[in-house]
């Protein structure tokens, strides 16, 4: 008998081995798409996900308060800046610097608390830019 064909060491079945390709593979595949999905493009439009998050620090899951509207400048992402505006009844509140023309801008229609018990819909528009 040789001396290799006894030893127990270093041998894998082939199906245990390609398993294992195969995870390494979905993990790298994983990786990169979530990496990608985190890296902001000049293409992406940050506005979208931002009026989202901002109209969650504004009240109640979906009734903006205007006296809130400098809050939700927190879910603005970091190292851009952020402008909120909220319409509702021909009125309208702003938050955060003036906005230049090419700013990203998303809006979400929302309920406006305009005091106790009175509601009206409205819109929330959220402008981010660098």
């Amino acid at each position: 008998m040789s001396r290799w064909s006894d030893s127990p060491r270093a041998q894998v079945e082939p199906v245990a081995a390609l398993v294992a390709v195969f995870a390494v593979g979905v993990a790298l595949t994983t990786y990169a798409g979530v990496l990608d999905a985190t890296i902001p493009t000049p293409d992406r439009n940050l506005a979208d996900p931002t009026v989202e998050r901002a109209e969650r620090t504004l009240g109640d899951p979906g009734v903006a308060d205007p006296q809130a509207l400098a809050a939700g400048l927190r879910a603005g992402p970091d190292g851009y800046d952020l402008n909120l505006t909220l319409e509702a009844t021909g009125r309208t509140w702003h938050a955060g610097p003036t906005p230049p023309p090419n700013a990203d801008t998303a809006a979400l229609a929302v309920s406006v608390r305009l005091g106790p018990g009175r509601m009206r819909p409205g819109r929330l528009r959220a402008e981010v830019w660098a």
